[in-house]
């Protein structure tokens, strides 16, 4: 078994990890049935974190990093693509996607969310007002994209069968829930939107990188190969640099700076590539209090608009950072492909 995995750390740590993240899905979703309102609280959150933990299983098997066949990489990452909910378009889509944010040095999209507020205002204002009661209204209509997205994009056209089938089926599972158990609907809703709020916490203030609208463009990447630059504009968000531990709660994702440097080392030996690149010097990540201000304070205003002239940017954004001082930004999970 150790033979199939690319390292022989990653039995422990990648089989570890998926099956955490295929048993908290399965123990918290059956726990959302129980007549105990505190098991079902607690079932709750473990399968809300189970679905973070494959999202970010996904991460690894796009980079190739769990299994040293491609394909094994492959049939993983499309598993739990399934189980953190993001199986509607495919997983190559999600691989293609990211694979362009680390060469082209860029947020490289196809949709355009600030014309789309700027084109429907009331949506916008109800955008908002969910966000100000910290309802990830942002995420929804990203994931609402993600789920019709063979009829919203013209360059997935043809994959409008597999679209249809796999609508088919999670909606008629859900729809069950509605009808015949609507608390556990109620309950895998909370736990999908800590899913979403979990994975943009993170992503919000990784790059100062505006976005692109050249995912389905054949035109010249402006940054492509420019390392350093990639550097400066990335930053680190671990949840603790003392504590190490804690940082597997999202498998050492916050650790972004080291991922960028080489995004060929798994998520177990980030935190020792972070400290061969900036020692145990706080003062190059992003505390964790003030990721918790920005999240807070900024809610509203990240929506839209977070990027102008004024805007601090490289090393200055990372000051700023520290200093909760930064809107961060939204739309960036690698989850949705476009």
């Amino acid at each position: 078994m150790e033979n199939i995995f690319k390292e022989p750390q990653g039995i422990t740590y990648n089989g570890g990890a998926m099956l955490y993240s295929i048993g908290g899905y399965v123990t918290g979703f059956l726990g959302l049935f129980n007549t105990s309102i505190s098991i079902n609280i607690i079932s709750a959150f473990l399968l809300g974190h189970a679905m973070i933990i494959a999202a970010y299983l996904v991460h690894e098997c796009s980079h190739n990093l769990v299994f040293k066949k491609i394909r094994f990489n492959n049939y993983v990452g499309e598993l739990f693509s399934w189980i953190c909910g993001s199986s509607y378009g495919t997983y190559k889509d999600i691989q293609h996607k990211h694979f362009r944010h680390h060469v082209d040095v860029d947020d490289v999209v196809w949709f355009d969310y600030e014309s789309f507020f700027e084109k429907n205002p009331k949506i916008f204002l109800v955008t908002k007002i969910l966000e100000w009661f910290y309802i990830p209204a942002h995420e929804f209509i990203m994931h609402f994209i993600m789920t019709f997205s063979s009829f919203i994009i013209p360059e997935r056209r043809n994959q409008q069968f597999r679209n249809i089938a796999i609508i088919a089926i999670r909606f008629s599972i859900f729809g069950f829930l509605i009808v015949f158990f609507p608390k556990v609907a109620l309950f895998y809703t909370f736990s999908y939107i800590l899913l979403m709020t979990v994975l943009r916490f993170m992503d919000s203030i990784q790059h100062d990188y505006p976005y692109n609208l050249t995912l389905f463009s054949n035109e010249k990447p402006l940054r492509q190969g420019e390392y350093e630059w990639e550097q400066t504009h990335t930053y680190s968000n671990p949840h603790s640099l003392n504590v190490e531990a804690l940082n597997w709660l999202t498998l050492n994702f916050g650790f972004h700076n080291a991922h960028h440097d080489n995004m060929t080392i798994p998520w177990y030996q980030l935190p020792q590539k972070h400290r061969e690149l900036f020692g145990n010097n706080a003062e190059t990540v992003v505390p964790f209090s003030s990721q918790i201000k920005i999240f807070h304070k900024n809610r509203v205003s990240r929506i839209y608009g977070n990027h102008d002239e004024f805007a601090p940017e490289g090393s200055e954004y990372l000051i700023a950072a520290r200093n909760a001082e930064v809107s961060g930004g939204n739309a960036a999970s690698f989850l949705t492909s476009f």
